[in-house]
C-alpha cells in the first residue's frame, strides 16, 4: 500500500525480503540514506556477489588477497583506511565456525566454508568479531552515515547463539544508532548431509541491520526538523 505525503508518495520497504540480497541492497541504498550513499566501502568483499552488475562505485576489502580487492586488510583493523572517507560500509561477516569434534566426520568446514574459530574461549559464538569491526567501521564512515550488516544467527554447543542481537547491542555500544532490520529469507535452510538429528529448527532467514553513524534514525532538514523521504527528494523503492 503507498501512503501520500507531502507533495509526493512514498511505498514502503518491508521488513520480510525473499528476493536477493543484491536487490535488497540497492533499495535500502535509496531508502535510508541521510547523506549521498557514496563511495560505499564493501568490508567483506570476498567474490564482490552484492555487486554483480551494479553501476555503484564500491571499493572492496578482503582479508583474502585471492579475491584481489582493493584492499588487503583484515577489517577488524582497516589498516591506512583514512576516517571519515565512506557514505556506506557493508558487512556479511562468517555466520558459522567449525563445528562438532571431529572435523573429519563432519566436515562442517568444508561443508559451509566455516574457517573462524568459535569455541569455549570466544563463548561459541563469532559476536567477538564485531566490536574491533564496529569500531573501524566507525571510524572511516562520514557523519550520518550508514552501516548496513548482514547477520545470521547459529546453533553451536548445543545451544542457540542469537548473533543478531549481539550485534545490535555492540554496535550501540560503539555509538552507532541502530534504525532498523529487515529479515531475509532464502528457498531452503542450511543443511548438511552429516546431520543425523535434528534438535533446532533450521533457520532459512538471516537479518539485515541498519545503523547510522549518527544520534537519529530519521532525516532532518534545514530546520533540523525530522522530513519524510518523499519530501526528502527520495525515489520511491520498490517491492
Amino acid at each position: 500500500m503507498s501512503k501520500s505525503s507531502g507533495n509526493g508518495t512514498y511505498q514502503p520497504l518491508s521488513s520480510v525480503w525473499e528476493g536477493s540480497d543484491a536487490e535488497l541492497l540497492e533499495l535500502m541504498l535509496g531508502f535510508y540514506p541521510a547523506i549521498k550513499p557514496a563511495p560505499i566501502l564493501d568490508a567483506t568483499y570476498n567474490t564482490g556477489r552484492f555487486w554483480k552488475g551494479s553501476k555503484r562505485r564500491v571499493v572492496s576489502m578482503d582479508i583474502d588477497p585471492q579475491y584481489e580487492p582493493m584492499i588487503v586488510a583484515d577489517n577488524r583493523e582497516m589498516k591506512d583506511v583514512r576516517a571519515n572517507r565512506f557514505g556506506v560500509v557493508v558487512y556479511d561477516p562468517p555466520h558459522v565456525g567449525p563445528q562438532g569434534r571431529d572435523k573429519s566426520i563432519k566436515r562442517f568446514d568444508v561443508d559451509f566454508g566455516a574457517t573462524v574459530e568459535c569455541g569455549k574461549e570466544h563463548g561459541w559464538s563469532l559476536s567477538y568479531l564485531y566490536p574491533p569491526f564496529l569500531e573501524q567501521a566507525k571510524r572511516v564512515l562520514k557523519p550520518e552515515g550508514l552501516l548496513l550488516a548482514k547477520i545470521t544467527d547459529m546453533v553451536n554447543s548445543h545451544r542457540s547463539q542469537w548473533a543478531h542481537c549481539d550485534f545490535m547491542r555492540m554496535a550501540d555500544e560503539a555509538g552507532f544508532t541502530v534504525c532498523d532490520m529487515i529479515v531475509k529469507t532464502r528457498n531452503g535452510p542450511m543443511m548438511s548431509n552429516k546431520w543425523k538429528q535434528a534438535h533446532h529448527a533450521r533457520k532459512r532467514h538471516c537479518f539485515w541491520i541498519i545503523c547510522r553513524n549518527g544520534s537519529s534514525c530519521e532525516r532532518a532538514n534545514r530546520n533540523g526538523r525530522a522530513m519524510s523521504w518523499a519530501s526528502a527528494g527520495i525515489a520511491a523503492p520498490t517491492g
